[in-house]
């Protein structure tokens, strides 16, 4: 036995007219008053035959030589129910039909008349028996003329049979050209967004892949009218970046999303089907649209992130249906992970550019300071140990007040180094943690520059932050600190490090000193190229903890500077949605 994958309707067709005869015959017995057990089990025999056919090909399975094997089968049987029946003259002597029936459609034309010329050699010995030969031959005629039709018909059912089996096949082979082809782009668009970081190049990708496996066979590729196009959001509106089947005056169209499909697709965050897209409020107004009857919008964002939109459009009313459209889904997802990824890449080429930017203002600043402080200093000591050589000779009293001054200097240029030294590596901050280490930097203003720096940092919150964490935390405190002792004159700088509410902890670096206009402040920052960045150091720095920077000031007010700082994912995501809001 084999199986196949799907049934032969030649067996169909042969059980089929075995119960349209048998049918037939226990009518022929029942009329006849025939139809009891001692005469009728040859019926019984071809009914169970039939019910075995039936089984096996309900189950699409063959026997080995099946189509010879119902040739003898039909024939034995219908030989043996002619016999028992009384031959040429019982009830059913045209059982031999049901052999010229099968026949004629297992092997046509030759099965038919090879059936009839068997049964008929028995026909015509029961007519020798019964002494009737001259009747016995005129129904073999007819029987053997009947086989003639039989397997003319039978051929012609069989060429059908086979076409219209071929036509599955060749349709069969169509449809898995055509998934292997739908198959084929999407591992091509992969492919591109595996290879290259330019989302421009896989979205232009994806609009030809996505005509391709929309419309496999290449012939009626080039005349297919499917117009698609990619638009992105470029300051807040919707412009087309690539498209198929536009004219350049469409090129050039904006849109603003707050009608129609494109609205309706972007809230929603879910593809959309749109019936006569060409009268849309907004899309009615590309031209190459207007054509169009049918429309399929897939909106390429990602949580908050939207992005833009993906959108086909055809003149055939239902061309989008099921298939097409979660092909397009595919596609469309696939973008959306090659757009993020390029992202990401740009987010990591500006923070690799914005972190050597980092480092050389670090440097810039040190080399500040140090021309500032020690530098100055080292040059008016030795100014004065000159001028102190000098009086030597003339005044030695005036002479030791001057090297007095100068051992004063010295050791305040010593403690402005170190404390140089403190801020570029506080092993403190390793050590015992950030509480100690701002009040450590505290300590050292207040010896350094006897400046007063009040330091309250709850230490439940400390301990909550990362290692890294703190030590960025500590160059803000740093840095504000810094700015309020240079620029402020502050008496009074606070710190403050406290918990705000779950999640979330509040720095604060407060003076009391002559504050200033944050709104001018940072409009002339870009303009102040060779001035100190602190603003910019305290924002870019905010950031690297995930934090929100406030800064509140006003001239003769003083200075607050606030750094919402989240301590876990839940909360960065809650403070950061309240911020977009």
């Amino acid at each position: 036995m084999r199986k196949f994958e799907t049934p032969y309707m030649a067996d169909w067709f042969a059980i089929s007219l075995r119960w349209i005869m048998l049918i037939g015959l226990s009518v022929s017995l029942g009329l006849g008053q025939k139809l009891d057990p001692a005469t009728s089990w040859p019926l019984g025999l071809m009914i169970a035959w039939n019910l075995v056919m039936t089984m096996l090909a309900s189950m699409s399975i063959r026997l080995s030589e099946h189509r010879r094997i119902s040739f003898v089968v039909d024939l034995l049987l219908a030989g043996i129910f002619y016999w028992v029946q009384g031959g040429l003259f019982g009830p059913a002597f045209w059982v031999g039909l049901l052999p010229i029936l099968t026949s004629s459609i297992f092997f046509e034309f030759f099965g038919a008349v090879l059936s009839s010329v068997l049964f008929s050699a028995l026909i015509i010995y029961s007519g020798i028996e019964a002494g009737n030969l001259y009747f016995s031959i005129f129904v073999s005629v007819i029987m053997v003329a009947l086989s003639l039709v039989f397997g003319f018909l039978g051929r012609r059912m069989v060429l059908n049979i086979r076409q219209n089996r071929s036509m599955f096949l060749d349709s069969e082979d169509k449809n898995r050209a055509m998934q292997t082809e739908r198959m084929r782009a999407i591992y091509e668009l992969t492919s591109a967004i595996s290879s290259t970081l330019s989302y421009k190049r896989v979205l232009e990708t994806a609009l030809d892949m996505s005509a391709t496996a929309l419309n496999p066979d290449p012939e009626q590729l080039i005349s297919d009218p499917l117009v698609s196009m990619v638009m992105l959001f470029n300051s807040g509106k919707l412009r087309i970046g690539f498209a198929r089947r536009l004219t350049n005056a469409d090129m050039r169209l904006t849109f603003d999303a707050a009608e129609g499909l494109l609205k309706k697709a972007l809230d929603d965050g879910e593809p959309i089907s749109l019936k006569d897209i060409g009268y849309d409020p907004e899309l009615g107004r590309v031209v190459a649209l207007r054509t169009c009857t049918s429309g399929y919008c897939f909106p390429l964002r990602s949580g908050l992130n939207v992005y833009g939109v993906l959108l086909y459009a055809h003149p055939t009313p239902n061309y989008f249906n099921t298939d097409r459209c979660d092909l397009l889904d595919i596609i469309g997802r696939q973008s959306v992970i090659a757009i993020q990824n390029a992202r990401l890449y740009q987010d990591l080429v500006e923070e690799k550019e914005r972190m050597v930017e980092v480092h050389e203002e670090a440097r810039k600043k040190l080399a500040r300071d140090l021309h500032d402080g020690p530098t100055q200093s080292v040059a008016a000591i030795a100014m004065r140990l000159n001028i102190a050589r000098r009086m030597m000779a003339k005044d030695t009293k005036l002479a030791t007040d001057e090297l007095i001054k100068l051992e004063e200097l010295a050791h305040r240029t010593t403690k402005e180094i170190r404390h140089m030294l403190f801020t570029l590596r506080p092993l403190i901050l390793e050590s015992q943690g950030l509480a100690a280490a701002v009040q450590a930097m505290s300590d050292k203003m207040k010896e350094t520059y006897n400046q007063k720096v009040m330091v309250n940092i709850e230490e439940r919150v400390a301990t909550q932050l990362e290692m890294g964490k703190q030590g960025v935390i500590f160059y803000i405190i740093e840095e504000a600190v810094n700015n309020a002792r240079k620029h402020a004159a502050a008496e009074t700088i606070n710190v403050n490090l406290r918990q705000m509410e779950a999640g979330i902890a509040l720095l604060e670096v407060i003076d009391n000193g002559v504050g200033f206009d944050v709104k001018a402040m940072s409009q002339a920052y870009e303009k102040r190229a060779n001035s100190s960045l602190g603003m910019v150091n305290l924002r870019e720095r905010s950031e690297l903890v995930n934090g929100l920077l406030q800064i509140d000031s006003a001239p003769g007010k003083g200075t607050k500077v606030r750094v919402y700082i989240p301590l876990t994912e839940d909360a960065a995501d809650r403070l950061h949605h309240g911020r977009s809001k």
